[in-house]
């Protein structure tokens, strides 16, 4: 089928997408901040629609997810899942204030136009289409936080979603693909690691216990898990580059460098691929710690080796004759087999039971970095997307 006789994107319906996405960007929802503003504003419109809308909360009660549906109550629909937050913009470089939605040259700037606000735009405009519409499956909506720092907000949501009510068999989450469609991604596993131990002078080792020299071998462990994941990677595979990660991003402990150090930490972040075990890593470094530990409480009773799980998002893995996968081709006309390295929370809602892929506006080489854009050719083409996503809704 060739989808571009399908529909005609309207200048009406792009510059409801543009005004709409100017709203989006000029809530700012950087991770660390609440996200209530921008899902008050999106739950006013669903709910105006129609839509049953349900929150699920964090427990400082300042950010939440946001679950709408539109349709009947029947099981079958369709989920349509782009997070809310957004990465910071300290330290960068912006030419334009980064909250402020700005035009130029056929590209709309701003931060969270491409990382993903976009992609929410056009599922909130196209949802007035919808509502109008006699569905006989129903379209679900959902909105997550903080999944910049680690897919956080979404498992809490996909529970409340799968558990309660009509359920969805298809999940499209609308990351930046250049509206291809992706059916394979890397998870994401991220621990921080916290040691404390005794300071003392430095020539009397057996006073105290260095929680920086401790570290090392935590730290040597995933470098050499990483090796490992490396040299298991298939030679066939998609994906650049085509083994799982492992990587220290953070480090930080010590106050001279003749004191053995009381304190230490440091953050590590894991890619995996499909075939690699994320978990077993993290488990085989919680026993390490654990050695770690005995190990300094030769010397400081009250030593400790903490290892914190900050995320837990599973890679998203291709599906044998998956019904997103086809109806995402039906409805683009992309039939190339195409994996990202970046990682979504489409391995949430697969693992829930969901047949799930990947398909939004934009493109990943343009988030997260000064002069973030998307293309008004990008939203257009999500835009044609949503429209004949209709005919599956209503058939």
């Amino acid at each position: 089928m060739d989808p571009e006789g399908w529909t005609f994107v309207t200048t009406h319906t792009l510059d409801s997408v543009k005004a709409c996405l100017a709203d989006l960007i000029g809530i700012a929802t950087v991770s660390r901040d609440s996200n209530l503003k921008l899902i008050d504003y999106i739950e006013a419109r669903l709910s105006a629609l129609g839509a049953v809308c349900h929150r699920t909360v964090d427990a400082s009660g300042t950010k939440a997810n946001l679950h709408a549906v539109l349709g009947p109550e029947v099981d079958g629909g369709v989920v349509l899942s782009g997070h809310t937050d957004v990465v910071p913009v300290d330290g960068q470089d912006w030419s334009t204030d980064p909250f402020v939605m700005t035009e130029a040259d056929g590209r709309l700037y701003g931060r969270g136009t491409c990382d993903m606000k976009g992609f929410i735009a056009c599922c909130l405009v196209l949802a007035q289409d919808y509502a109008r519409q006699a569905l006989k499956r129903p379209v679900h909506f959902a909105f997550s936080y903080d999944e910049e720092v680690g897919c956080l907000g979404a498992p809490d949501m996909i529970r409340e979603m799968t558990a309660n009510g009509p359920q969805p068999a298809i999940a499209i989450i609308g990351e930046p693909t250049g509206m291809k469609v992706v059916t394979g991604h890397k998870g994401l596993y991220s621990v921080r690691v916290e040691i404390e131990g005794l300071e003392a002078h430095s020539s009397k080792v057996e006073d105290g216990a260095c929680a920086v020299t401790h570290a090392v071998p935590l730290m040597q462990y995933l470098v050499d898990q990483a090796e490992t994941w490396r040299q298991a990677a298939p030679a066939e595979s998609p994906f650049d580059p085509p083994y799982g990660t492992i990587t220290i991003g953070q480090m930080e402990g010590g106050t001279a460098t003749n004191i053995l150090a009381r304190k230490a930490w440091f953050e590590s972040l894991m890619r995996p691929a499909p075939w690699d075990d994320a978990r077993a890593a993290g488990e085989a470094l919680r026993e390490k710690a654990a050695e770690v530990q005995a190990r300094m409480r030769r010397y400081a009773l009250g030593a400790r080796v903490d290892v914190i799980q900050r995320s837990d998002a599973p890679p998203l893995r291709p599906e044998e004759n998956g019904a997103a996968e086809e109806l995402a081709r039906r409805l683009t006309g992309d039939n190339a087999r195409r994996f990202v390295a970046f990682g979504t929370e489409a391995g949430l809602f697969q693992t829930a039971g969901l047949s799930t892929v990947v398909c939004g506006p934009g493109y990943i080489e343009q988030a997260h970095k000064a002069d973030e854009f998307v293309e008004l050719s990008q939203l257009e083409a999500c835009i044609g997307f949503l429209t004949r996503l209709s005919a599956w809704l209503t058939e």
